[in-house]
């Protein structure tokens, strides 16, 4: 039988101590050599000021020019050594020689050490092994009045003392090191039992296994999963769940997505963050059907549940219903558009029967039945009754006249006087007659209605038409109306915009029908709006009508 593997709480546990312990002795070492370095800087720092003092000293001085400065220097500089606690001061003169030492026996002899700064008059500090052991000590110069080296001071404290001035710290180290070992200890015990109680003592190797497996069934399966904690955040979910409830790809480390930001119904949402055991529950979103079932998770050995899994279907029945109500839809976008069209071309066809221009109106209506003949069969199929002349119907200042007339009736029975010009027009529109017609007779149409409701100042409901030829050979149409303007200019020429309620016919019409009757013709529309009315002035380029 193979031995048991460590589990992760029990390797969490050793490496944290392991870690601690390392840690402290680290920094125990680092403490005693900061503390070391601190109490030799100390060192150096009253030894100098103790042998300046006594160099500066009058006393030191007067005895340094004498035949026998030891006779009186040495007992001195031993009581000195008493009261200031330091291990040596050495008088000496300049050729090395000692005047006083600690030992008596080395009075006399050349002092180990440096000396060369002081002699040029600077006084410096240095660790050196003399007949004491290591030291750190200060050198400074004796100078009389004139600025004469007439001997040197010596003065410091050995290494040995300062290591023994360590041990009283070197206990509280220990002390504060064993404290930390015993308190991160006890931190890690009961870290690592979380952890052993969270992996059911499992060790490295068997939870990868385990979320090989997991992520295999995960991934594999067709419907939505997500995982769901105690925060209301989703903490897990495959590629499907993604797909259905608009999240982003799943990925290798998953960031928790809180349920708030979910683009779901208020209704799945509270379901999802209420923890509740679901089955077979119908949500609508917004693009599908949703069946949700859910149920409470809990780890092993545990009667306190983790969260709540819950698994989505979905109902393809609603995408059959979506397409077939967006097929009717485009259907009856097509249906309003052909009853925009076809109201101006029937004013057309009455008004030229009207003036007796019978042969133009059943070219007109014969050029119309031919183009939405080849619209749906997508060739051109020759007309069996023939045309009455060998061409499509042309604009001329007759037709559009024609065309006017018939709005003109129309605006009158809405109390609107409508002004029409077509004398400027000195030759036919360039342009095939039932786009032009489209957007004359649009243009016409909604500025009537702009007025109708309107009083239109002191002249009443007024629109005024004109129609002339440029001298660069372009077809100019102005539409006026003095009613109260247009707010969104661009708003207005997107399809289904209006400013009137909507009725049977549909609205939002008319200057969608307009910009694309002039995109075929290469033509273009400004708008002039405000307070006291609107201009639209449209220009068609001179061009080959096709026949």
């Amino acid at each position: 039988m193979a031995p048991r593997r460590w589990s992760i709480a029990r390797r969490l546990f050793a490496l944290q101590l392991l870690f601690v312990v390392v840690g402290v002795a680290v920094g125990g070492a680092w403490s005693w050599a900061s503390a070391r370095a601190d109490l030799q800087a100390d060192a150096a720092e009253k030894s100098t000021a103790l042998a300046v003092s006594i160099a500066r000293n009058p006393f030191v001085v007067e005895q340094a020019a004498t035949a026998d400065p030891s006779a009186r220097l040495e007992p001195y500089a031993l009581d000195l050594m008493r009261r200031t606690h330091t291990d040596f001061i050495t008088i000496m003169a300049p050729d090395r020689t000692r005047w006083t030492h600690p030992d008596r026996a080395e009075i006399g002899r050349p002092f180990r050490g440096t000396i060369a700064p002081a002699l040029d008059g600077q006084t410096f500090t240095e660790t050196f092994a003399g007949t004491l052991g290591p030291s750190v000590r200060a050198v400074t110069p004796i100078t009389d009045q004139d600025g004469k080296v007439v001997g040197l001071v010596a003065a410091g404290v050995t290494v040995a003392n300062i290591s023994t001035a360590l041990v009283p710290r070197l206990g509280s180290v220990v002390a504060l090191a064993l404290a930390v070992v015993a308190v991160s200890a006890l931190f890690s015990w009961l870290l690592s039992r979380y952890l052993g109680r969270v992996t059911a003592g499992r060790g490295p190797e068997e939870l990868a296994r385990v979320f090989a497996s997991y992520e295999g069934v995960l991934h594999s399966v067709h419907e939505g999963l997500v995982v769901i904690d105690r925060s209301g955040a989703v903490v897990l979910h495959n590629d499907r769940a993604a797909e259905l409830l608009h999240l982003p790809p799943p990925a290798e480390r998953q960031v928790p997505i809180p349920l708030a930001a979910l683009d779901v119904p208020d209704g799945l949402r509270t379901l999802l963050a209420s923890g509740d055991r679901a089955v077979d529950e119908t949500h609508v979103t917004a693009d599908r059907v949703l069946v949700v079932n859910q149920e409470l998770a809990f780890p092993r050995g545990s009667a306190k549940p983790i969260g709540t899994v819950a698994t989505i279907r979905d109902q393809t029945e609603l995408l059959h219903l979506s397409g077939e109500l967006a097929a009717t839809r485009t259907l009856t976008g097509a249906l309003r558009s052909q009853t925009h069209e076809f109201a101006n071309r029937l004013h057309t066809v009455v008004a030229l029967l009207e003036l007796g221009r019978v042969d133009e109106a059943i070219r007109f209506a014969s050029d119309e039945i031919d183009r939405h003949r080849i619209d749906r069969q997508g060739v051109e199929a020759p007309d069996p009754r023939g045309h009455p002349d060998d061409g499509p119907l042309v604009v001329t200042p007759e037709v559009l006249a024609a065309v006017l007339h018939a709005k003109r009736a129309q605006a009158h029975e809405r109390g609107v006087v409508l002004v029409a010009d077509t004398d400027g027009l000195h030759a036919p529109v360039a342009a095939p007659a039932s786009d032009v017609i489209t957007v004359l007779g649009n243009l016409v149409d909604n500025a009537v209605d702009a007025v109708a409701e309107h009083t239109g100042g002191p002249s009443g409901p007024r629109v005024a038409v004109t129609v002339t030829t440029q001298d660069d050979g372009r077809t100019r149409i102005v539409v006026a109306d003095n009613g109260p303007g247009i707010a969104d200019v661009t708003a207005a020429a997107e399809r289904g915009w209006s400013t009137k309620p909507s009725g049977p016919e549909g609205r939002g019409i008319g200057l969608d029908l307009v910009r694309s009757a002039l995109a075929d013709i290469g033509g273009t529309m400004t708008v002039d709006t405000g307070p006291t009315g609107s201009t639209f002035v449209v220009d068609l380029e001179p061009r080959q009508v096709p026949a």
